[in-house]
């Protein structure tokens, strides 16, 4: 079975997807991450019975630093692949040299890097946003993509089409996790 790991920042929904339904089936959550000690997901990864770690980024003197402890921790669960699920930090190369990650963004890249993506995106000019997993890289939201899910942004309001991305993260992250495995 293959191994991954998870980071996550908040709620932990895209989280308790993969917790529900790859977990276990296709593959095995070794370790569930977050930089956040209120994070929800942590109630997840307990409820799943996946090791989890909490590291708080104020405990660094640096953003290097942060990563550093970051990836010699994941070291000690040998994923084969760190899966960012609203991980709500931006990585420096000690991570991104050394950990073979991929990562959700809530827009069709390039367009929206960043913050705010979903509502940059329902805002713009095109007739569709959607959402991207793509390789985890140095640039801010500009690895490689995997895959991409397009939605058409008609009959939309903002919390709708909101939802809408939401509903498709899961299926797009799932794909993707099991495509480069």
């Amino acid at each position: 079975m293959k191994k991954i790991a998870v980071l996550f920042s908040g709620k932990g929904t895209n989280f308790a997807y993969l917790a529900d339904h790859l977990h276990r089936k296709d593959v095995e959550i070794v370790v569930a991450l977050t930089n956040n000690p209120e994070a929800e997901g942590i109630a997840i990864a307990k409820a799943h019975g996946i090791p989890l770690e909490i590291i708080e980024p104020k405990a660094y003197e640096s953003r290097e630093a942060y990563d550093t402890a970051v990836v010699e921790r994941l070291h000690l669960y040998t994923p084969e692949l760190v899966v960012l699920a609203g991980f709500m930090r931006i990585l420096t190369p000690v991570f991104t040299e050394q950990i073979r990650a991929i990562n959700l963004h809530p827009s069709l890249l390039p367009r929206h890097k960043g913050m705010h993506a979903i509502e940059k995106s329902f805002g713009d000019s095109f007739d569709e946003g959607g959402v991207s997993v793509h390789w985890v890289s140095a640039e801010l939201d500009g690895g490689e993509i995997i895959i991409q899910k397009h939605i058409a942004k008609a009959g939309h309001d903002l919390q709708s089409y909101t939802d809408a991305i939401k509903r498709i993260e899961k299926e797009a992250l799932s794909e993707a996790i099991c495509k480069v495995l």
